[in-house]
Parts: C-alpha cells; structure tokens; sequence
C-alpha cells in the first residue's frame, strides 16, 4: 500500500538532485514581485519551476500502479493541463524578467477550458458523476445535483481551486506543507469509506510522498520553488481528487488556508478599489503575518497546525469516527 508514496519520495530527491542546477544552468531563477516584503528580495533569482520535481514522478507512479488507466490517464491528463498553464506563465516570467507572465484573462480561460472539459468528463463518464456526499453519512450517503447546476459548479470549484493554491505558495514550504496534509485527510478518509478509491488512494499516496522529496528542497531557506508549474498542478489534483471522491464541499473545511489566502486577496483588492485603504498589510495573508513580524517558519508551522486542525472537524462532518 505505501509503495507508490516511497518509491515518489526516493525518485522526487533523485530528481532534484539533477534538475536544480540544471535549472540554474537556464538561469530559470524566481523573479520576486516588486511590490512584496522586502525580506523576499533575496529569493531573487533562486530557481522556480520545481514542480516539475513532483509532477514527474507523480505521473509516472500513478500510471504504472492503477488498475483503471482510462479513469487514472483523465485525472493525469486534467492535472498535466492545469501543469502547462503554470509553465507557461513561469517561462513568461523568465523570458520578460519580471513577474509577469500569462495576463488575467489569457490565464482565466486557460483554466476555465481546463476545468469545463473535466467537469464534463467527470459528470457523464466517471463514477463520480452529479452525486456529492451528504455530512455525517459516513460517505454513504449522497444527494444528486441537476447535471445543468452541478457542471457550473464543478467550473467554478476547479477554478477557484488552482488558483487558491497558486496564491498559498508565496513562503519557502508553505503550499507543499498544506497540500500534504490535505492529501493526508483525503487518504484517511478513502480507507475509512465503503466505496472502493483506489485509484484516489494510489494518486494522493504518491504526490504526498513526492512533497516530502520536494520539501527537503524547498522548505526554508528554499533551493528551489514549485513556481505556477507546480502550485497549478497541486490546485487541480487537489479540485479533481475531491470532485471523485464526492465531498468538493469538504475543501471549505479542510483546506480552510486555500480559501483564507484566496478570500483575503479577493477581500484586499475589492475593499482597496471601494476606499484606496487595505484591510491586510499585505495579501495574500501570509504576507501580512510576515509583515506582522513573523518568520516564514512560523507561519508555515501555524498553518499547518490549522490545517491538521480543519482536517480533524472534517473528518468529524463526514461521520467517520
């Protein structure tokens, strides 16, 4: 059973043992935005697209362990999406020298294609279908959702999704160490459900131990970030392991740092336009908690207590103890 998650590990080290300084090699170094904490002036130039370093051997070890290649290729094949808009904006970066890559729009419908097409996939050709877990039902319990409302919803989820996670990754290990622990929930909860997720099980498995690899790299002082090729590709794993395991609601709860970065961004841009006066110091709001005087060790360590804590009530919702 832990097969898939040592064998990312061993090959997620290997790997960033050879492709960091390859990386270095291509001057593909991080371009650190002009308007963050001063503090990160020095990441400037560390190399970015990492997330290759996890990406890689998460494909390969999720497509030699499933026992269903049709189901495990589409969730591939969703994530490997979500992957090349991020490496396309990262490269963008690199080649302009500034952090700015794909625009907002260009960005937006790359990803709402992306998540159209799964949604879609996911809803007429998958188990999964217009079903969604209903709370304390021990996941055997489900209520199903007009195809016409519940498409949308999935759209939107997906979206709203890889960008929450893009915007978590902004200190040394923060996004690889909250994704882990979500992916942990989501294992704990798969051996706990009567129906059979495998294939869940062997992707959540592997991408957590192919974190850990990449941790040892990026935890701080980080070698090495995931950049959007990477943050992109955690989004939608993340969108698309909730959408087939039926709870996508669950992410309010257990991923509950993905919506208070996102909610704290979308809260400091709106109040800003309305009074010219922020409501942070700086958002997303782990920049304000660095602004506040906090190590970006500290805040990974409180975020991550958080999220230990959130996944536990979810756990609890889904009537699982």
């Amino acid at each position: 059973m832990w097969q898939p998650l040592l064998i990312s590990l061993a090959a997620s080290v290997i790997l960033g043992f050879i492709l960091i300084p390859i990386l270095r090699r291509l001057k593909f170094g991080q371009t650190v935005r002009e308007d963050g904490p001063r503090s990160h002036l020095y990441k400037t130039g560390i190399p970015t697209m990492g997330g290759f370093i996890f990406i890689i051997p998460v494909t390969a070890v999720a497509l030699i362990y499933t026992d269903n290649i049709r189901h495990m290729a589409a969730m591939i094949a969703a994530i490997a999406a979500y992957t090349l808009v991020g490496f396309v904006d990262d490269l963008l970066k690199i080649i302009r020298k500034k952090n700015d890559g794909l625009s907002v729009m260009q960005k937006s419908l790359a990803l709402f294609v992306i998540s159209a097409a799964y949604s879609v996939f996911s809803v007429l050709f998958t188990n999964a279908a217009n079903d969604m877990i209903i709370p304390f039902s021990a996941m055997g319990e489900t209520v199903t959702i007009p195809v016409w409302l519940y498409i949308p919803f999935l759209i939107i989820f997906l979206y709203l999704m890889t960008n929450a996670v893009n915007l978590t990754d902004g200190v040394d290990g923060l996004a690889g160490s909250i994704t882990s622990l979500v992916l942990l929930f989501f294992f704990m909860v798969i051996k706990a459900a009567p129906m059979v997720l495998t294939d869940e099980k062997i992707l959540s498995l592997s991408m957590i131990g192919a974190l850990i690899g990449f941790l040892i790299f990026n935890a701080y002082p980080a070698k090495v970030f995931m950049g959007d090729t990477g943050s992109m590709a955690l989004g939608g794993l993340i969108g698309v392991i909730a959408i087939q395991m039926q709870i996508p609601w669950v992410i309010l709860i257990a991923g509950i740092i993905y919506v208070a970065e996102a909610l704290s961004s979308f809260i400091q841009v709106a109040h800003y336009k309305r009074t010219k006066r922020r409501v942070f110091k700086m958002a997303p709001i782990h920049h304000h908690f660095e602004l506040s005087g906090w190590k970006e060790q500290k805040v990974v360590s409180v975020f991550s207590l958080i999220t230990i804590a959130a996944c536990v009530l979810a756990y609890l919702l889904l009537g699982l103890f």
